[in-house]
C-alpha cells in the first residue's frame, strides 16, 4: 500500500491507532494491538456494475477547511488477519483511504480513516468530531479534478454496537465516510470504547 507520495504503509493492525484527544496526550499511555475499527463484513462497499462504469480517479489528498486539516492520502487494504488497515502511529498527521471502498466521488461509501491524537499529540483528524450538518470536505484526485462533499451527520457508536451496514454498506449515491476512534478512553486497557463516524454526500 502506497502513500500518494509514495511512502510505504505499516500494517496498522499492530501499531494503528484512530485516537480521539480527550485532555493532555502525552499524559496518556500508548495503546498498542487494539482493533481501532470495526472489520468491513462482506456487505461493504463495492460500488455497483453501473457506478463502476464512470471513471473516477484515485484520491490523493483531503482536505476539511474548518478544522485545518490537509493531508496526503495512505492507500490502505485489510492485513493478513483480515483487518483494516490503519495509518501507523509514526504517520498521526496522515490520513488513508481503504481501497476495498469506491473512490471518492464513485457511487458508494468511500472510507477514510485517521488518528486524531497519540500519545505524542494532536493528529489529523483531531477535530473530526466539531464537523456538523453542511460543513465542506474535499477530496483531490491522482487526474487533478476536485470533489466536494457536504456533512450530513456526525455520530459516534459504542466500538461494541457499531452499526456495520450503515457505515459501510451500499448507497445509490457518492457518499464519504471519516472514522477515528472517540469516547471515553479505558485506561486499564489502553482502549478508546467509541468511534466517531462523519457521513457526507457528494455536492452537485
Amino acid at each position: 500500500m502506497l502513500l500518494a507520495a509514495g511512502l510505504l504503509v505499516v500494517a496498522g493492525g499492530t501499531v494503528g491507532l484512530l485516537l480521539t484527544r480527550h485532555g493532555t496526550p502525552a499524559l496518556r499511555p500508548p495503546a498498542l494491538g487494539v482493533n481501532a475499527v470495526p472489520v468491513p463484513t462482506n456487505t461493504i462497499v463495492a460500488a455497483s456494475p453501473s457506478a463502476q462504469a464512470r471513471p473516477v480517479s484515485r484520491p490523493v489528498a483531503l482536505t476539511i477547511p474548518l478544522i485545518g486539516v490537509q493531508t496526503k492520502l495512505m492507500y490502505l487494504g485489510l492485513t493478513s488477519g483480515g483487518e483494516l488497515q490503519v495509518p501507523p502511529l509514526s504517520m498521526v498527521a496522515v490520513a488513508g483511504w481503504y481501497t476495498g471502498s469506491p473512490r471518492p466521488g464513485a457511487i458508494g461509501s468511500a472510507i477514510i480513516v485517521g488518528h486524531i491524537d497519540s500519545y505524542k499529540g494532536p493528529g489529523v483528524f483531531w477535530r473530526l468530531n466539531t464537523l456538523r450538518r453542511g460543513d465542506r470536505i474535499y477530496v483531490q484526485r491522482a487526474n487533478g479534478s476536485l470533489v466536494e462533499f457536504r456533512v450530513t451527520s456526525v455520530q459516534t457508536y459504542p466500538k461494541n454496537h457499531f452499526p456495520t451496514e450503515d457505515v459501510y454498506g451500499p448507497v445509490p449515491d457518492p457518499e464519504l465516510r471519516l472514522i477515528t476512534c472517540g469516547g471515553r478512553f479505558d485506561y486499564a486497557t489502553g482502549h478508546y470504547l467509541s468511534n466517531v463516524v462523519v457521513y457526507a454526500a457528494e455536492v452537485g
